[in-house]
């Protein structure tokens, strides 16, 4: 068998890699160890969250499918950070694990060039240097041009309970260590991380009386650009709120020594995520609180599975059970799935070029958690870009590297390849520092034209963006050039929209201004053209913020300026004098494309940059 380009995983990297492969007119194989976990979700049921929101809307604005099939298994959504401002707003939803697995593998199954492999991946095909294709353990050599690896924690991976440990991925899955193996046989450097998983009770134990209910959101929203909202039920499923008490705490400290992570196995073990801590991590960081907050989640309308939020534990199995009975309202809990801890293989960010592509072997790209990332839209949006620089490759194109006052999934790549991670990377609003331009409401503005440019979207989505932009020009030249006149029956209509009157005549655009005015309501006032919420949101945000933005754009304008200065012309960073020996060691390893990744190298100070500046400046005066 030959294909343009393989895919191997079928995890949210892997789904989105494939799909804008086969939609891009590539012969495309897309090969995993189980058909029936395609797009499966084996954490938490929900899609989105702070900044991780934000990236589902990019993956949507790009072309992507992660927001579409989530809109269409939607249990609750919540726009989070309402009392904030428009920087830090992003999409949550609780999602049918069931319904969004069905409809991913019904999409990909249904899409042209696509085919679909059952097994299992052992080794990879190598000649010079350059991937030509993949090892299969049942369909033995599978050929192509480019390889995209996405493995997630299937690689070598090891399952942790107490001192039980059990090799095989989340299900009981095969796992395999063969083709770690042929990595490492191949030049790669590989590293152990892992993550865990709460346990999942029985929905009819829990006492509804001691918990708090939590509700989504009235006003009802969508990941994609391109789909009216129509959650899967109405009215939307409810959360609980709980706490742990001082006896969960008790019950963890007596037994720490039990647990996977803290002594139960006498081995050192992988690097656990920072940002989504067990709860023995918890109890030992936080040694002062009392109780920590957990929310129960439903999985699915299948079953009454309930999903314990910030409740993830290596420990043995019966003293998870006096655990999770120790936690208000879940006093007579039933345990449908006990938690647990998965170590496995993942490569050092660092051997990756922005395009995704390794540096080590050539038309080998990399996404999602063997990239040292956590969390399905970290994945996803890897895979989306991993898929089409692959495609752009074979097209003979420039590769896409989304800069990091661009979108999220820039500024995720460029942490990855500049900086590596050392322990299960998640994104976080305060990773990107321009994110008031990243908005969740702004996606489409962002990047919708740079996909359809590049071929990955269709003229009709392309059309809907320029008339967006079309109306969002029209409302905003009605307010700057509508003049409002001071008198009474103006000064009214002010009132009436809770802000003051004012005492000269006035542009509606200063009007906007205050941050107290809804634009809604003054565009109802004034009885002025009525757009959509979506565009008016953006003409509010541009008025209200426009100062902040002029700033900013000057300041990326002198940053960039220097920032992209080329330094692929740099071989061997010793040739470049009085640089820190640290420094030269950091650049030649990570071999950055320009100063401002440079810039970001950890070891790298700013004399260093100064010195890079001056030999650029040299060789061009030489040259």
């Amino acid at each position: 068998m030959k294909f343009d380009i393989i895919v191997v995983g079928g995890g949210h990297a892997g789904c989105e890699a494939a799909a804008i492969a086969a939609k891009s007119g590539k012969k495309t194989a897309l090969i995993t160890n189980n058909i029936a976990n395609i797009g499966d979700m084996p954490c938490n049921p929900s899609i989105g969250g702070s900044a991780k929101g934000i990236v589902v809307r990019e993956i949507s604005a790009l072309g992507g499918i992660m927001a579409e099939i989530a809109d269409t298994a939607i249990l609750q959504m919540k726009l989070l950070n309402t009392k904030k401002g428009p920087g830090v707003r992003s999409l949550r939803a609780q999602i049918d694990k069931e319904i969004y697995k069905k409809n991913m593998q019904s999409y990909l199954k249904n899409l042209d060039n696509l085919t679909i492999i059952e097994d299992l991946v052992i080794d990879l095909l190598v000649d010079n240097q350059k991937i030509i294709g993949v090892v299969g353990e049942n369909n033995n050599n599978v050929l192509s041009k480019m390889v995209i690896l996405t493995t997630g924690t299937y690689l070598n991976s090891r399952v942790l309970v107490g001192s039980n440990i059990k090799i095989e991925g989340p299900h009981g899955e095969r796992t395999d260590f063969r083709l770690s193996q042929s990595l490492i046989k191949n030049g790669f450097n590989l590293q152990r991380l892992k993550t865990g998983t709460p346990p999942r009770i029985d929905k009819k134990s829990i006492n509804l009386d001691l918990v708090s209910e939590e509700q989504g959101d009235i006003k009802k929203y969508t990941f994609s650009f391109h789909k009216k909202p129509d959650y899967l039920t109405d009215p939307q499923r409810p959360c609980y709120l709980t706490y742990t008490t001082p006896e969960t705490k008790a019950i963890i400290q007596e037994n720490l020594q039990l647990s996977s992570m803290y002594g139960g196995i006498n081995e050192k073990l992988g690097i656990g995520p920072r940002y989504c801590p067990s709860i023995e991590d918890k109890v030992t960081r936080f040694s002062d609180k009392e109780r920590h907050q957990l929310f129960l989640e439903p999985e699915s309308l299948a079953y009454e599975d309930i999903y314990i939020q910030g409740f993830s534990s290596s420990m043995p199995e019966n003293i998870q059970l006096k655990m999770v009975k120790s936690i208000i309202g879940l006093e007579q809990a039933v345990i449908k799935k006990y938690a647990y801890a998965i170590e496995y293989d993942a490569l050092d960010p660092l051997i990756l070029k922005t395009n995704l592509e390794t540096k080590i072997l050539e038309n080998l790209f990399t996404a999602g958690q063997i990239n040292g990332t956590s969390g399905y839209e970290e994945a996803a949006g890897q895979g989306l870009i991993a898929g089409m620089n692959a495609v752009l490759k074979l097209n003979q194109q420039p590769p896409i590297v989304l800069s990091r006052d661009q979108a999220y999934i820039g500024v995720l790549i460029d942490d990855l390849v500049t900086k590596g991670t050392r322990e299960p990377y998640r994104l976080l609003t305060s990773r990107a520092e321009y994110r008031l331009l990243l908005r969740s409401d702004n996606a489409d503005l962002r990047l919708t034209r740079l996909a359809y440019e590049k071929g990955f979207l269709p003229l009709n989505i392309f059309q809907q963006l320029t008339a967006k932009e079309k109306d969002i020009d029209q409302l905003t030249t009605l307010l700057e050039t509508t003049l409002i006149l001071k008198n009474q029956e103006n000064n009214q209509k002010l009132l009436s929209i809770g802000t003051n009157e004012i005492r000269e005549k006035t542009f509606l655009k200063d009007i906007i201004k205050r941050p107290e005015v809804d634009i809604n309501q003054l565009i109802e006032a004034f009885n002025l053209p009525r757009y959509s919420d979506e565009v008016s949101e953006q003409v509010a945000i541009n008025i209200k913020y426009q100062g902040y933005f002029d700033k900013l754009a000057k300041e990326i304008t002198r940053i960039k300026k220097h920032e992209l200065a080329s330094l692929k012309t740099i071989k061997d960073y010793r040739e470049v004098k009085n640089l820190a020996s640290e420094a030269i060691q950091k650049l030649n390893s990570v071999q950055p494309d320009n100063l401002g990744q440079a810039s970001r190298i950890s070891g790298v100070n700013p004399a260093d940059i100064s010195m890079l500046l001056i030999h650029l400046k040299r060789g061009k005066n030489n040259g």
